[in-house]
């Protein structure tokens, strides 16, 4: 299992969580590594534009691309979600994402940014992700832009299962497609939710 090296912080943290979860974990950036990995993780915390450039710095787009060709699993978080979109737009400033699915991940609408702390979660009943975990369980957020649209129709039989949560607006805050994963929250700082949310992701690897 590898968490993506890239320059964006909180890989520690991450590692430890994963680590605790059950996985035996790597923190790198090798390519060879990262591709042929069972999991990738990829982790983001600050701006949309300065995680992808770390992200594009280190091949990062090509490494999740060539995994998904393969439908080797990858699970992003926070911005590392975000990233996974189209496009950010910060303070004005337009980033192109990796356009794994459609969409802008922009500022939200609330009154009071960064969503900060603990929040509920509104997951599909047949989600995998959040398999075992009580529908009032909250888990840790620390955002101010987030994905606040889902714009991707799945095949038939085959549709994104998107989990919402509400602060100001409703947004998106977790994605199960296909070999992609991701959570707008941070499972590494969710306590018990969270691991048990890792773990449920360690065992589709």
């Amino acid at each position: 299992m590898v968490i993506l090296d890239y320059g964006s912080g909180n890989l520690r943290s991450a590692e430890r969580a994963v680590a605790r979860a059950g996985a035996d974990v790597e923190v790198t950036a090798d390519p060879h590594a990262a591709v042929e990995a069972d999991g990738l993780v990829v982790p983001g915390v600050g701006a949309y534009s300065a995680c992808m450039a770390g992200l594009t710095a280190v091949k990062g787009h090509r490494i999740i691309g060539k995994r998904l060709a393969g439908g080797r699993p990858v699970l992003g978080i926070c911005v590392g979600m975000q990233i996974l979109f189209s496009r950010g737009v910060e303070h004005g400033e337009e980033t192109e994402g990796t356009g794994e699915w459609p969409g802008v991940v922009d500022r939200l609408h609330a009154d009071v940014l960064p969503h900060m702390g603990w929040n509920t979660v509104r997951a599909p009943a047949d989600s995998q992700l959040f398999a075992g975990l009580d529908p009032d369980e909250r888990f840790y957020f620390v955002h101010s832009y987030a994905a606040r649209k889902w714009e991707l129709d799945g095949l038939a039989g085959q549709e994104p299962k998107v989990t919402w949560a509400h602060h100001g607006e409703d947004f998106v805050a977790a994605v199960e497609n296909g070999p992609l994963w991701a959570t707008q929250f941070h499972p590494e700082k969710s306590g018990d939710a969270g691991a048990q949310l890792l773990r449920n992701w360690l065992a589709t690897l």
